[in-house]
């Protein structure tokens, strides 16, 4: 539970397991290598993604005050991103460096079998 409360995160037991609570989580955060605004959350995913008798995505995306962000800013900024998007051709062998900071990606449906191994540096 330290390490939850080091990253913000609350725990709610239940008697099927945990249930983690985030934020108020900043939608921009400013990056200091830039030296400029970034977009920087996964608040599409939250309300697109994340449906079950225990996260109700209309409660997930809210502004600072607890009240829900209306579901056509959601929509708006989930087809912006779908504008801005990049599909990367992806072959047997292929390595990909990403700076978090400079990009947001995302999971695209895919033919199994897929094997990704992935690594947070610092």
């Amino acid at each position: 539970m330290l390490r939850a409360g080091e990253l913000g995160m609350t725990l709610e037991w239940l008697e099927d397991g945990v249930k983690t609570i985030m934020g108020p989580i900043p939608a921009v955060k400013y990056d200091e290598v830039r030296k400029r605004k970034i977009w920087f959350n996964s608040m599409v995913a939250a309300y697109t993604g994340w449906k079950d008798e225990r996260n109700d995505p209309v409660k997930a995306v809210t502004f600072g005050d607890g009240s829900p962000l209306p579901a056509d800013v959601v929509y708006d900024c989930l087809k912006i991103l779908e504008e801005e998007s990049v599909a990367i051709p992806w072959r047997k062998g292929d390595v990909m460096l990403l700076d978090n900071w400079a990009v947001l990606h995302s999971r695209r449906p895919f033919d199994p079998p897929r094997r990704v191994l992935a690594s947070l540096v610092k």
